[in-house]
Parts: C-alpha cells; sequence; structure tokens
C-alpha cells in the first residue's frame, strides 16, 4: 500500500513538472472534468477524490516507465 502511494506521489510528481503546477491550467481541467464529470455535487467524498488521484499518478508513473524501457 505504501509503494503504491509512493509510486503515486512519484508520478504526479513528474506530471506536476511537466505541465509547470498550473493545476487550474487546460491539461489539469480537462483531466478533472474527464475523470470526475462537471457537476462537482455528483463528485465522489474528497478521501476517494484522493485516492483516485493516487492511483492515476501511479498509473501515469508505470506508463511512463513501461514508455522508457520500450
Amino acid at each position: 500500500m505504501m509503494r503504491h502511494r509512493l509510486s503515486g506521489l512519484i508520478g504526479l510528481l513528474y506530471l506536476g513538472i511537466t505541465t509547470g503546477f498550473r493545476l487550474r491550467g487546460r491539461y489539469w481541467t480537462w483531466r478533472m472534468e474527464t475523470a470526475l464529470g462537471s457537476d462537482r455535487s455528483a463528485w465522489p467524498s474528497a478521501a476517494a477524490r484522493r485516492r483516485s488521484v493516487l492511483a492515476y499518478g501511479a498509473w501515469a508513473r508505470r506508463l511512463r516507465l513501461a514508455a522508457r524501457d520500450a
């Protein structure tokens, strides 16, 4: 579990660096709308969103590492 969280944080850090940490920028706005929808009242709880964001970061890291190894 801790390894998954660490991988997620590293993946999010890399994404943050590549997007210039513009969390309200075009990429992150698009990402939030496609992942959660535009109706904020229908979003899952904050805890569920945090878990989802970490899972996304871990996935992005695995994808980046796989592309580098290919």
